[in-house]
């Protein structure tokens, strides 16, 4: 499974960003889907998950950011509303793919960079 992530952006804070991640490959195996977000010196860290339509956001994002999936067309998406400068990372789509044994157990994208200034 390949991701590929785009909609990243400089934004002023308090301004919103949708992020896209298409997937392509054997998007049958993906099962759960994440948003992540890293900054320099730091861990990933988990925004938010999606999984059979249920939800869950981290606490710092929660009320704010979005996360949906068009199974139509492979995607996932990242709504963000009242973007921090704090919210500033780059941004990386997450896939499960553990349902199928041959393939790796989950395929990352290569990331998008979002840019909040005050």
């Amino acid at each position: 499974v390949q991701l590929v992530e785009s909609g990243g952006d400089l934004v002023q804070a308090g301004g919103s960003l949708r992020l896209s991640c298409v997937a392509s490959g054997d998007t049958i195996c993906i099962s759960t889907m994440r948003w992540y977000r890293q900054t320099p010196g730091k861990g990933r860290e988990l925004v938010a998950v999606i999984s059979t339509g249920k939800t869950n956001y981290d606490d710092s994002v929660k009320g704010r950011f979005t996360i949906s999936r068009d199974y139509d067309k492979d995607t996932l998406y990242l709504q963000m509303h009242s973007l921090k400068p704090e919210d500033t990372a780059v941004y990386y789509c997450n896939a499960d793919t553990s349902v199928c044994p041959l393939l790796d157990s989950d395929s990352w994208g290569q990331g998008t960079q979002v840019t909040v200034f005050s």
